[in-house]
C-alpha cells in the first residue's frame, strides 16, 4: 500500500481528480485546502482541512495529525502580497529566510518544496498519481498545424523558454511570427482574452505552453483543459502546443473532442533540454 498522500489544493479541477484517483486505488489521502483558492465543490466530502495561505504552521500540523507521508501540491494559486498573507510565525520565519519579494513563482515554489522536505514530508509530482494527464508527443485530434502554425509554435517555444528562464511565465501567444502576448501573473485564460483583441488579419495564432528551464517538475507544470481550448477559440487562435512530458492535459478525451468541435489543433511537442 502506498503511503498516505497529502493534497495541498489550489484552484481548478485537479485536486478533485487526484482525490478520485486515490479513492480508485484505495489509497488514503487528506486534503489541505487553501481558502480563497480551492473550490469547495471540487473538494466535496473528501477528508480535508481548510487553511489560509499564510498559515504554514497550522498546515504542517494538520498534515502530520492526518498521518500524511507524501505531499502533492496541485491547482493554481494567485500569489498574494505579503500584507494579504497575514503570515503566522512559521510563515513569517520562512519568508524572512527566503526573501519573499526576491523570488519569482518558480523560485518560491522550489523554496516551499525544500521547506516541506525539511519538515519530513516527501514531495511528489502529479504525474506520479495521474500519469494519463501528462502530455504526450503528437496530435491530440484530427486537425494538424500548417507550415505557418509550425513556425509560430517554434517562435512561441523560443519566447516561452526565454520568459521561463527569467521566472516570468509559461505561456505565449504568437500569430504570423508576431508575439501577441506573454503570460505573467494573470494566468492563461486572461492572456487569451487579452490577445483576442490584438489579433491581426489573416491566419490565426497559436498558444504555446512549456515548462520553465530547470523547473521542478513536481510543482506548477503548465496545464490546459477544455476551458483553455474554448478560450483559445474565442481569441481566434488556430491551435495549442504543449510540451510533451512537461505539461498536463486535463481530461484528454474531452480536450480532444472540444478541439475537434471548435476546429483547433492540439499538439504535444518534444523540446530538447
Amino acid at each position: 500500500m502506498r503511503p498516505k498522500l497529502g493534497i495541498v489544493a489550489g484552484g481548478g479541477e485537479f485536486p478533485g481528480l487526484v482525490a478520485a484517483a486515490c479513492r480508485a486505488e484505495g489509497r488514503e489521502f487528506h486534503i489541505l485546502a487553501l481558502n480563497g483558492h480551492a473550490d469547495p465543490v471540487v473538494i466535496g466530502d473528501a477528508p480535508a482541512d481548510w487553511i489560509r495561505l499564510g498559515e504554514a504552521g497550522t498546515g504542517f500540523e494538520r498534515l502530520r495529525r492526518a498521518g500524511v507521508v507524501e505531499v502533492l501540491m496541485i491547482g493554481p494559486v494567485r500569489r498574494p502580497s505579503l500584507s494579504e498573507l497575514a503570515p503566522d510565525f512559521r510563515t513569517a520565519k520562512f519568508f524572512a529566510k527566503v526573501g519573499f519579494k526576491a523570488l519569482g513563482d518558480d523560485g518560491l515554489l522550489r523554496a516551499v518544496v525544500r521547506e516541506l522536505e525539511h519538515e519530513g514530508f516527501r514531495v511528489v509530482g502529479v504525474d506520479e498519481v495521474l500519469s494519463d494527464c501528462l502530455a504526450v508527443s503528437g496530435l491530440y485530434g484530427t486537425i494538424a498545424p500548417d507550415p505557418q502554425a509550425e513556425a509560430d509554435i517554434a517562435r512561441g517555444i523560443e519566447v516561452a523558454r526565454g520568459l521561463g528562464a527569467l521566472d516570468v511565465g509559461q505561456a505565449v501567444v504568437v500569430q504570423q511570427g508576431i508575439v501577441l502576448g506573454v503570460e505573467a501573473i494573470e494566468g492563461t485564460d486572461q492572456l487569451l482574452r487579452r490577445c483576442g483583441a490584438l489579433a491581426r488579419d489573416g491566419l490565426g495564432g497559436v498558444l504555446v505552453k512549456v515548462r520553465k528551464p530547470g523547473q521542478d517538475r513536481r510543482v506548477d507544470l503548465p496545464t490546459i483543459g477544455s476551458v483553455t481550448v474554448r478560450e483559445a477559440a474565442a481569441a481566434g487562435l488556430r491551435g495549442i502546443a504543449v510540451e510533451a512530458g512537461g505539461a498536463l492535459v486535463l481530461g484528454r478525451d474531452a480536450v480532444t473532442a472540444e478541439a475537434d468541435r471548435l476546429g483547433l489543433f492540439i499538439r504535444g511537442v518534444e523540446i530538447a533540454p
